[in-house]
């Protein structure tokens, strides 16, 4: 995937910096970590410190010091979950800032101007995103000014340096996410993306909508599922067609200590690893587990020392960047399937030897924990 700013090998995950950086992680790290791309949020930095100081300042790239490719959201999916009395109509949305209150009105021209502003590299179609379980009706509505928001971005749009891309909606009605994807490739976007999920929905629902949408979406155009990034969504969605993914996966969960490794899962806080002085992954490439010991993470954590998030997510972010690579590399040699194959084995392995540790010990999301 070429961009101004550089080329992305896909399938490829995102970080995400919701306010600029990816908490307590420097742009150097993430190009150290072999990151190409990451995700700002663009209802965030509307509201502060406001998409016009950001283009004052040069845009996003020169305000993070991020010399990579960088997509922002349009912000859509945050309206609805964290605004005050958020108020939808085809004309757009009304909300009041979750932050001071202050009343905002955002449409689809809105969203291009800020997006524009901040000056990513690929920006996003404005869509309303509805929760799950909702009513039939309210999903065709949403559907249907979801489709009619998109046509408005396509024709508001100015900036021919950024790619913008279609997000197809349809909560979990395969009927409705076929022919939302239908309608969003007749207005010809750069990429696609499929939103509204990753919301509580059940794995086996989320992959049967990828395999009803997937198809219907151009196989020469990047196909981005947002906001999915457990290590087994993204084994199950590359395989169904997808390039790209976002999530917050790999700083949230090492900011609670949750550890992804080739093995499993550590959880740091654990009294087990109070006397460890082996590495969290002996497999692992990162500088973290080239130089710190189990019993040291645990104490960092254990005392609130700011350092423990930031290593513990340092390492998380490379489990994904070299998942990814592997991934690459399967697809490139053709041996996808066994990549898949022996994803799942080390998967069953690490459930039957699992010792557990108590109720904080237990996978909160069905996956294993050592």
């Amino acid at each position: 995937m070429t961009t101004v700013n550089g080329v992305v090998e896909t399938p490829a995950f995102m970080p995400v910096g919701t306010l600029g950086p990816v908490k307590g992680i420097d742009p150097r790290d993430l190009e150290e970590l072999g990151f190409r791309i990451m995700l700002n949020n663009a209802y965030h930095l509307y509201v502060r410190p406001g998409h016009k100081i950001i283009a004052d300042m040069g845009g996003l790239h020169r305000f993070t010091a991020w010399p990579g490719v960088i997509l922002t959201d349009s912000g859509g999916f945050q309206m609805f979950s964290l605004a005050k009395l958020c108020r939808i109509t085809d004309d757009g949305v009304s909300f009041q800032s979750h932050l001071d209150g202050s009343a905002h009105f955002i449409t689809p021209e809105t969203s291009m101007e800020i997006q524009e502003a901040l000056g990513a590299d690929i920006i996003m179609a404005f869509d309303q995103c509805v929760a799950l379980p909702s009513e039939e009706d309210a999903i065709r509505d949403a559907v249907r000014r979801t489709t009619l928001w998109a046509s408005r971005c396509q024709a508001s749009r100015r900036r021919t340096d950024q790619a913008l891309f279609g997000i197809v909606q349809g909560g979990l009605d395969a009927t409705l996410r076929a022919s939302s994807a239908r309608e969003l490739v007749k207005l010809e976007f750069d990429g696609y993306a499929v939103g509204g999920l990753s919301v509580g929905e059940g794995k086996a629902d989320m992959y049967r909508i990828l395999e009803a949408t997937v198809p219907e979406l151009p196989a020469v155009k990047p196909r981005y599922l947002m906001g999915v990034g457990m290590p087994e969504n993204l084994v199950e969605a590359v395989a169904r067609g997808i390039d790209l993914f976002d999530c917050v996966v790999p700083s949230r969960h090492g900011r609670t200590g949750w550890l992804f490794t080739s093995f499993g899962r550590v959880l740091i806080k654990q009294a087990r690893y109070q006397r460890d002085e082996s590495p969290i992954d002996s497999a692992c490439g990162c500088m973290v587990c080239a130089r710190y010991s189990r019993a040291y993470l645990h104490h960092l954590y254990t005392v609130k020392e700011m350092l423990a998030s930031r290593l513990n997510t340092i390492h998380n972010l490379w489990y994904f960047s070299d998942f990814m690579r592997r991934m690459r590399l399967a697809i490139a040699e053709g041996t996808f399937e066994a990549f898949r194959d022996s994803f799942y084995r080390q998967q069953l392995q690490d459930q039957s030897d699992m010792t557990c540790a108590g109720a904080d010990g237990a996978a909160q999301d069905g996956s294993s924990t050592v």
